[in-house]
């Protein structure tokens, strides 16, 4: 126990001694603390001997600070400058020139003479470090007050969140860093200000340090603490400038690469990021929205780009029956056509051509391309007169497969034509959805044994009332549009544990999901009435850049307002990857559909006659994942919109700058010097009254004012000669000048900084 006091009785006295100018120097190492944790936005592109000289020259300034009478400021920024300079020279490894200096050089004169020859190994060291101490001196001149505290502080969290938010660095523990840093000052400003209003009580209270420090520091440690434990979570509300860039088809590019974007390979669809997935074993879960590009392309026609399709349900997710998919392969060559085998006697088609260029280095097993692809024109190489050799076409599938090897590099760019099917809804209704083969249509009526009898009731109930095949498939599609939300994090607190099947689940208990649900659910429920269907994924159309939206100044709409799905150069992006059905109709082959609510697939439709009834407008896609510019009809150009306003704003703001000095001598026109000063002080009272210096109704201002200086004896000659001032503007006849009235203002200001 002795010893136990012994050690508090120490740090008692210790923490006596240090108390004078203690929040001075507290301030000088917090500016310090602050600008180290700024600088790491340059984590990973400045040097570790940068860091080091860096840290080095802030954290010597404060001990040059802290060492050095206050006073004496020319000899501390001199002494301060010189040890930065040596901190440079140290880790710049400049001291092995010094050092090693020859023998016969070691004059005074050649010495400098070499050193200046080798200055430059301090580029850019010496800038750097001069520069931060700069900042450094700048700060500590400034933060006198705790509005601008508030600034800087709030200054460094900015400067770190959009370095966080734009480049590849990750910044969130120096972001808690820089809260948990500001509390701590902001909780030191506070207990300065008790200081200096309340003396006789500060005394008393650093008798006991203990209880004094020992709860700030407890809960400032927790709340730290529970920041950097804090679970990464998403973002409820996308911030403003990446909506307005994406909603014009832009990406949000970072100033210095991609940051924490996953690769769209090997992703399932229970990832936490969209993208396209190669295992669709296990469907669900949610995920975020990843808005990086993956290809651009550029097409006659708008369309789906399809990948991949599986035939087999588990239960769980799709898979590819191995003795059955991929069972006829075929070579490609340059300009060949693509054998097809799904039986379009009856479809009329359309050539839909197609540049595609890879925005990323992925691997994806096949090639994307609007369906089905009947020809390929070149891969990489447009000038070369052979396709590789790792190029195969699966003919049942209608993928066009690229190399089974993983590592083998994917194609940057390929040229691709295909021939899409016209959709002619009239014949679809008079054919038959099966092939000519029933062991053909049993392979895409599959179903698992342990599928809830309720599914195949439910698919029973919604095709009723239908005439056709076609009829149903539209039937099963149309309920799922408008029955089921999109969401891309399904609330799975609704499942109730009874069902272990996906589809069964998403129907009778989430009834809510994204585009696996959706097209899951559509291909079970077909095949449960008898619709021989695949489930298919790929990516969605894209978006065409904002300026094919937009009309020009002249209003004479663009072809893409005329026609929507049109040629243009599509942007896809990993938020694009999506998922649809397609079932076969004898004679027309496979027809997709598309059950995502929010979601419409870009159909070629028959030309329309010039004395035929006009066509319906086709549903524009009006989904977030979509990113479609449909407001194009409107003619509002909303980058021009926003930049007006902002215009209009700074504008606002000049005028008002240049306006306050006129307004305030306006204001005060008829103002004599006296009548100011006593306006002045009247408002100084009213703040009084604020920061708990009240005046009682008995007392004049000199009593008063003789009763607060106990309790703030560094602000009680400022409050004389501001009473003595008023007392003269008041009571005398002697008007104040002008100058009078300015030197009354500034002691004025200078009082409220204290208070």
């Amino acid at each position: 126990m002795s010893l136990l006091r012994r050690l508090f009785t120490f740090c008692r006295q210790a923490f006596i001694k240090i108390t004078p100018n203690w929040y001075l120097k507290l301030s000088q190492l917090f500016i310090a603390l602050m600008l180290i944790n700024s600088i790491q936005i340059f984590k990973g592109f400045w040097w570790e001997e940068t860091f080091a000289a860096a840290v080095s020259t802030l954290l010597l300034a404060v001990a040059a600070h802290w060492v050095l009478p206050y006073r004496m400021r020319v000899l501390r920024i001199v002494v301060q400058s010189v040890l930065a300079l040596g901190a440079t020279v140290y880790f710049a490894e400049m001291k092995k020139v010094i050092l090693n200096v020859p023998e016969q050089e070691r004059r005074w004169t050649d010495s400098f003479r070499l050193i200046g020859g080798y200055a430059e190994q301090l580029h850019p060291f010496i800038w750097i470090s001069g520069v931060l101490l700069l900042l450094y001196i700048l700060f500590e001149v400034w933060i006198k007050s705790r509005p601008r505290l508030f600034g800087f502080i709030s200054m460094n969290i900015l400067v770190l969140t959009i370095a966080d938010s734009f480049t590849p660095v990750w910044l969130w523990d120096e972001v808690a860093w820089i809260v948990f840093l500001g509390l701590l000052w902001l909780v030191a400003n506070h207990l300065h200000k008790l200081e200096r209003q309340h003396p006789n009580s500060w005394k008393e209270l650093i008798e006991y340090p203990l209880q004094l420090l020992l709860p700030i520091v407890v809960v400032l440690s927790l709340l730290m603490t529970a920041g950097l434990l804090m679970p990464a979570v998403s973002p409820i509300i996308q911030d403003p400038y990446t909506m307005w860039k994406e909603s014009k088809g832009e990406t949000v590019n970072v100033f210095l690469g991609d940051k924490g974007i996953e690769s769209p390979v090997d992703v399932s669809s229970s990832s936490s990021i969209s993208g396209y997935g190669r295992d669709d074993t296990q469907l669900g879960g949610g995920f975020d929205f990843d808005y990086s590009p993956v290809m651009t392309i550029t097409t006659t026609h708008r369309s789906y780009w399809r990948g991949e399709t599986k035939t087999e349900y588990s239960g769980q997710g799709w898979s590819a029956n191995g003795e059955t998919e991929r069972e006829r392969i075929a070579s490609v060559g340059k300009d060949w056509e693509l054998p097809l085998i799904d039986g379009r006697e009856l479809a009329e088609t359309m050539k839909v051509d197609q540049q595609i260029r890879m925005s990323r280095n992925d691997i994806y097993p096949v090639l994307f391309a609007a369906s089905p692809i009947t020809s390929v024109h070149w891969v990489d190489d447009p000038d070369a007169s052979v396709l590789p050799r790792s190029l195969k076409w699966a003919v049942n599938e209608q993928e066009l497969i690229w190399s089974d090897k993983p590592l083998r590099r994917f194609p940057q760019s390929y040229s691709v034509t295909s021939e899409v099917t016209i959709l002619n809804e009239e014949g679809l209704r008079k054919t038959e959805a099966e092939f000519s083969d029933p062991a053909e249509t049993d392979k895409y009526l599959q179903l698992p044994s342990s599928l809830p009898s309720r599914v195949r009731s439910l698919a029973m109930t919604i095709t009723t009332d239908a005439v056709d095949d076609y009829d149903k498939a539209k039937l099963i599609e149309t309920y799922l549009r408008q029955n089921f939300q999109y969401t891309n994090k399904p609330d799975k607190s609704k499942l109730t544990g009874n069902s272990g099947d996906f589809v069964d689940q998403f129907l009778f208990e989430l009834k809510e999901g994204y585009c696996d649900y959706f097209s899951t659910a559509m291909a079970v429920l077909s095949r449960s009435v008898g619709l021989p269907a695949r489930w298919v994924k790929g990516f969605s159309p894209g978006v065409l850049p904002a300026s094919e939206y937009v009309p020009s100044a002249g209003g004479i709409p663009s072809e893409a307002e005329l026609n929507p799905d049109g040629a243009g150069t599509y942007t896809v992006r990993n938020s694009d990857a999506h998922s649809w059905v397609e079932i076969y109709f004898d004679g027309y082959g496979w027809i997709p559909f598309e059950p995502t609510a929010g979601f419409t697939f870009p159909y070629s439709v028959p030309e329309v006659q010039e004395d035929a009834a006009p066509t319906p407008a086709v549903e524009v896609d009006t989904d977030p994942v979509q990113e479609e510019a449909v407001e194009s009809g409107s003619g509002v150009n909303f980058s021009a919109v926003i930049w007006s306003a902002v215009s209009v704003a700074a504008v606002i703001v000049l005028v008002l700058v240049l306006l306050r000095t006129p307004w305030i001598r306006f204001r005060y026109r008829s103002y004599s010097g006296n009548d100011r000063i006593v306006w002045e002080t009247e408002k100084l009272l009213r703040l009084c009254r604020r920061k708990g210096y009240e005046r009682m109704e008995h007392e004049t201002l000199r009593e008063a004012i003789q009763r607060w200086s106990p309790s703030h004896k560094r602000l009680y000659n400022l409050l004389r000669e501001v009473l003595d001032e008023f007392e003269r503007a008041k009571y005398s006849s002697v008007q104040a000048t002008s100058a009078d009235t300015d030197r009354f203002i500034l002691k004025i200001k200078a009082i409220k900084e204290e208070l």
